[in-house]
């Protein structure tokens, strides 16, 4: 599978990603102290929703498009916020509300949504392999001292910058799923990282495209001895072997408390308002818990 994500910026994947990333983030500034965030894999950071990727696929227009074509209840309008914010703010738009899917001209990949959590004193380091999209991000992130900017493989970013010296913080872990064996990549980063850094709060993003290969990867997360590990998925339509990506997943290790009352709340809305054909689903479930 490859997942170039200009392809398929502000899809549904994105959606979830983002909106949860958003919300770790509101927890983790509720408490005085610093944090940092590390983003492992993060792309270009800015997408333009009608260059030659994304206005070829136009998988935004399923992802973002439907979340802004009418309002939520106010409890979920509420989670969305931050995540929304962002999204605001690379289109020149003061507020959430005012956005209008037919004007929506960018999407802010996850250094973006990250960067608009952070408070003066909290940093971001974002990774990313690839020379020209890694000089993407440091034009992007020119003149903010709060984010730097790496070129380097993002799983050896597991070893480098981890531990953060906040000592409390998030890593985003989003692979772009181009080669075999990424899922047992994911669980030796996991392994590692958390020996560095056993604190911090881990959010993987994966596809899923087999279910049976997704319980697989469970059973290894689960086997490695980590514990507190809450996986969550969003499905619009059933899964096809050898069709499009209609699912995907979040695992979350250390998550924030109560940012399990809070996907009761989102996940359902969420996949109500993407669904595309029956088989559409939310949820979100313990792999260990406490």
């Amino acid at each position: 599978m490859n997942y170039r994500h200009a392809f398929h910026a502000g899809n549904f994947a994105d959606v979830l990603k983002h909106a949860v990333i958003a919300r770790i983030l509101v927890h983790l500034a509720r408490k005085e102290t610093p944090f940092r965030v590390l983003d492992t894999h993060a792309g270009i950071g800015l997408y333009d929703l009608a260059g030659p990727e994304a206005g070829r696929t136009g998988e935004w227009r399923d992802g973002i498009g439907r979340i802004l074509a009418a309002p939520f209840p106010e409890p979920v309008a509420r989670l969305l916020e931050p995540w929304l914010q962002a999204v605001a703010s690379v289109n020149g738009v003061t507020r959430p509300e005012h956005l209008v899917a037919d004007r929506l001209a960018r999407y802010p990949g996850s250094p973006l949504v990250v960067r608009s959590g952070l408070r003066r004193d909290d940093r971001a380091t974002v990774v990313e392999l690839h020379p020209a999209d890694a000089a993407t991000l440091a034009d992007l992130f020119a003149g903010d001292a709060r984010v730097k900017v790496i070129e380097l493989d993002g799983w050896l970013a597991l070893k480098s910058a981890l531990p953060f010296k906040e000592r409390r913080g998030l890593v985003v872990i989003d692979p772009p799923f181009e080669k075999p064996g990424e899922f047992d990549r994911i669980v030796a980063g996991l392994v590692q990282a958390t020996r560095r850094f056993a604190g911090g709060t881990y959010l993987v993003w994966h596809p899923i495209k087999d279910r049976a290969e997704l319980a697989r990867f469970h059973d290894a997360v689960a086997a490695t001895g980590l514990r507190r590990v809450m996986a969550v998925d969003l499905s619009i339509a059933a899964i096809r072997p050898d069709g499009p990506l209609v699912a995907n997943g979040l695992l979350i290790h250390n998550p924030p408390w109560k940012l399990d009352e809070e996907l009761d709340l989102l996940l359902p809305a969420l996949a109500e308002r993407l669904a595309l054909a029956p088989g559409a689903s939310a949820s979100w479930r313990w792999v260990v818990p406490e």
